[in-house]
């Protein structure tokens, strides 16, 4: 099939990464093929995996293998531009991309042509949720107050929902590479692409599958880019070397942690449907992993796998196999077909397919909404299995079960490639938990979880948490010596917002050994800018070490400029000692109060060490009958009604929920986590989607170890948030083990004043008068 090449560019752009220590890894259909095993493009061994080599590749499908390549996310722009110096310019380029209208963009897109003023779309835009295919509705903007009888604002609102899902303009592919062995600017125009030293051409991936172009996946993954600086750190600070492949296998500590759902951070198994669904599978095997990996997607939950492999697992079902053949190809999964790999073995095995054609009937599948031909596929599959002695019912389920798969299932060799990672990550996180919050925090952004959740994971894990410092901090997030079992994390440099990493790097190297006595010895020394020691002091730096609060390090600052006077200069020559350019009293400012320390740490450092927000209102929550979370999680009993309140951290709503959203808020004890019926979404739509605090009165589901908390009720606190940076004093937090009140009554109400939507009339612009200023061409 001539495909030797192919392998053999993937194989040399691999070893290329790894003499540059980039940390990569193969993953998809390309771990079913034992030539990308053995050329150490991927790390799972096909045959002892019993892995489908057809669903890689197959002589009914004329076209190219695809193989994808995962690297470290901050170091894949290294492999990008040696792809480019390797094999030229004129004949590699990375393919576009067709960037589709969603709701948000088309409605901001169409307001802006049409005169809509920037708060008016603003409030729309926000009453859309990210991936909304139905747009902004006319009842929408009735609930802000907008007025439906003008012209433009029905007409943006037509336009908008019109302009959902076209195509708005090319892009770039996330990784999809084009190597030609001729010249590919004959073929196609080459241009250069917003990014610099990157250049693109205007066709995307699906032309250049039906062209039979070759393509490279070269693609970014954090998760590798933590892992490599968790392994790095592990062997710089407590002399242990480890790669992927070394971490000690089958760790029962680590198996322990996972079926806790302790699992914030990790690979894969982070999300909120995954943590819910880990004590119910209770994983125990690295293929346990690769299940619960595969077993969260869309495709199996549509195709009703889910609940039956729980059931059978749980040995509340029997496990039945109609026949012999089918108890090889379903008996790792007890019955129920939950990967693609299988699918296909079962329309070889039991329809009489050749591996070919159970490949084309998959593709099929994944595009049946486009082809066309998936009823004569159904046919054969529907009447091969019946011929082989299996009931109509059973055949048709599983036509049913494959039809999810083409679209939303995972290949096994896919899963079995993440859950490596998965269970990489988990393993450093339960016996390196110092380790793995540097990592994270030093490969940010990525994941679901913020810095500030990340931390106070850490914490709860035993980890002491360091400020931002002058003195001690690098650019990175780094370990420091502590009298506990780990090693204290010290927050980076790169942690304060706005400041440049080459004022970062100016302050270190001035630094050495030698720590500063003071803010203007760090201008002196440094030579740093006077703005980007402002975002220093807004990050309360100068408080570790040179006492200085957040506020009189701003004042000092006030007095600096961004070169010293050369007279200043010489006498500092002189003497040997920085002199004062001003000598002027000693002001005495005012303190913060520790709320607005608070507000101050999440504004400029996106975390903070203190007390949680949440702590400022607990007084007031407790007066409204508002539980905290921890006692929801700890104490709560299934059916209970209660009240909780917290920071709006997640909003999730998955395509295969049917409409339901999930909500994650976080107060001084612990996260809970909600769960809105599209019923209730619709009905606090606006507060779902905008309010950065709420209050909830609901229903406690528990199950087992899993807790949800049903929403009825729903009130936006975002006013009282704002509030917080006026509090005095913080009051005691409240702990997990407090009983909590089983009375169920109901008592928030909203805090008045409340903030008024305003009443916005935009008057109807005619085309007279528009006036259009004339251009002369001549």
């Amino acid at each position: 099939m001539q495909y030797a090449p192919y392998f053999l560019t993937v194989n040399n752009i691999v070893r290329y990464a790894r003499s540059q220590d980039i940390l990569c890894q193969g993953r998809g259909s390309a771990a079913n093929s034992a030539v990308c095993y053995v050329l150490g493009i991927t790390s799972i061994d096909p045959d002892r995996n019993s892995l489908l080599f057809e669903r890689f590749v197959s002589k009914e499908r004329p076209e190219p293998p695809d193989i994808d390549v995962d690297f470290e996310h901050e170091k894949r722009e290294i492999v990008i531009q040696w792809i480019y110096e390797t094999y030229g310019r004129t004949r590699a380029a990375l393919c576009s991309t067709v960037i589709r209208y969603r709701a948000k963009g088309a409605l901001r897109d169409v307001g802006k042509a049409l005169g809509l003023p920037e708060d008016v779309l603003k409030s729309l835009t926000s009453q859309v949720w990210g991936w909304s295919t139905e747009g902004v509705e006319p009842k929408h903007a009735e609930e802000l107050n907008l007025n439906l009888q003008d012209r433009r604002l029905r007409l943006a609102l037509e336009l908008a929902r019109q302009l959902i899902g076209k195509p708005r303009h090319l892009s770039q592919h996330p990784g999809g590479f084009v190597l030609t062995h001729d010249r590919l600017d004959d073929l196609v125009p080459i241009e250069p692409a917003t990014m610099e030293d990157r250049q693109v051409i205007e066709w995307d991936k699906d032309d250049i599958d039906v062209l039979k172009f070759m393509k490279v996946d070269v693609l970014g993954l954090g998760m590798l880019s933590c892992m490599k600086r968790g392994l790095d750190m592990l062997q710089e600070v407590k002399g242990l070397t480890y790669d992927l492949a070394s971490i000690p296998a089958e760790d029962p500590a680590t198996y322990k942690m996972i079926r806790k759902a302790d699992t914030l951070g990790v690979f894969q198994i982070e999300s909120r449907a995954q943590m819910a669904m880990l004590p119910r599978m209770k994983p125990v095997t690295f293929y346990d992993l690769v299940i619960q990996v595969a077993i969260v997607r869309p495709g199996p939950i549509q195709g009703d796998m889910v609940h039956p492999y729980l059931r059978r697992r749980e040995g509340k079902e029997k496990v039945e196999y109609p026949k012999e053949e089918l108890r090889e190809v379903l008996g790792k999964t007890l019955g129920v077909p939950l990967f693609q790999e299988q699918a296909m073995k079962i329309a070889i095995e039991c329809a009489g397919f050749t591996p070919g054609e159970a490949d084309q009937l998959r593709r099929a599948m994944a595009t049946f909404k486009f082809t066309g031909n998936v009823s004569s596929f159904h046919e054969k599959l529907v009447n091969g299995m019946m011929e082989r002695g299996y009931t109509h019912d059973f055949a048709e389920r599983i036509f049913k079960q494959l039809e999810g798969f083409g679209s939303y299932g995972f290949p096994e060799s896919h899963a079995a490639s993440f859950a490596i990672l998965a269970y990489a990550s988990s393993w450093l996180k339960c016996h390196h938990p110092d380790v793995f919050c540097a990592a994270l925090l030093n490969a940010q952004p990525m994941g679901f979880y913020a810095p500030a959740q990340i931390v106070r994971d850490a914490q709860e894990h035993g980890i002491e948490i360091r400020p931002i410092c002058v003195n001690n901090s690098h650019w990175d997030c780094t370990l420091e010596t502590t009298h506990g079992d780990f090693f204290a994390v010290r927050l980076g440099l790169r942690m304060a917002k706005g400041l440049s990493n080459n004022a970062a790097a100016l302050l270190i190297a001035a630094r050495m050994d030698v720590p500063y006595n003071s803010i203007e010895e760090i201008w002196r020394r440094a030579k740093i800018p006077v703005a980007q020691l402002q975002h220093l002091a807004e990050a309360d730096a100068f408080l570790p070490s040179l006492k200085q609060h957040r506020r009189d390090a701003l004042w000092t600052i006030k007095g600096l400029r961004d070169e010293a006077l050369p007279l200043f200069t010489a006498a500092d020559d002189r003497e040997g000692e920085m002199l004062p350019e001003i000598l002027e009293p000693k002001v005495a400012l005012k303190a913060m109060t520790d709320s607005r320390e608070v507000v101050e740490d999440y504004v400029h450092a996106g975390l903070t060490l203190r007390s949680h927000p949440v702590t400022f209102l607990r007084d007031e929550l407790s007066r409204r009958n508002v539980v905290p979370c921890g006692i929801i999680q700890a104490n709560a009993k299934n059916g209970n009604y209660a009240n909780v309140a917290g920071l709006v951290l997640i909003r999730q709503r998955p395509g295969s929920a049917k409409g339901i959203m999930f909500i994650t808020i976080e107060d001084e004890t612990g996260c809970c986590n909600l769960v809105v019926w599209p019923s209730m979404y619709e009905k606090y739509r606006r507060i779902i989607l905008a309010a950065g605090m709420i209050a909830v009165h609901g229903k406690v589901q528990r199950e087992g170890d899993v807790v949800h908390f049903v929403v009825h009720e729903m009130y936006d606190l975002s006013a009282e948030l704002a509030s917080i940076g006026n509090a005095q004093f913080p009051v005691p937090v409240m702990h997990a083990n407090e009983k909590m009140d089983d009375s169920g009554g109901f008592s928030i109400q909203p805090s008045e004043p409340l903030t008024k939507v305003r009443d916005i009339y935009i008057p109807d612009l005619h085309l007279d008068t528009i006036k259009v200023k004339t251009r002369d061409f001549r």
